[in-house]
């Protein structure tokens, strides 16, 4: 596997990480102001996951050398 990355799949990894922090601090908010436990536990399942994700892409970013 290639140990770089272009410049134009950073800025994509980048937004994607952009995305999913502004889809989990959504998801944090809302989860605050659910009554039906149902979907609360849905939504911690998605704050736990989202949380995973923002790590992996973000160990993703920090372990690629960027390809001019």
């Amino acid at each position: 596997m290639e140990d770089k990355i272009a410049l134009h799949e950073t800025l994509e990894l980048q937004g994607i990480l952009t995305f999913k922090n502004l889809s989990l601090t959504k998801v944090a908010t809302m989860k605050g102001l659910v009554g039906c436990e149902q979907l609360k536990e849905i939504l911690n399942t998605e704050v736990t996951e989202g949380k995973n994700h923002v790590k992996e892409l973000n160990q993703l970013l920090e372990s690629r050398k960027i390809q001019l």
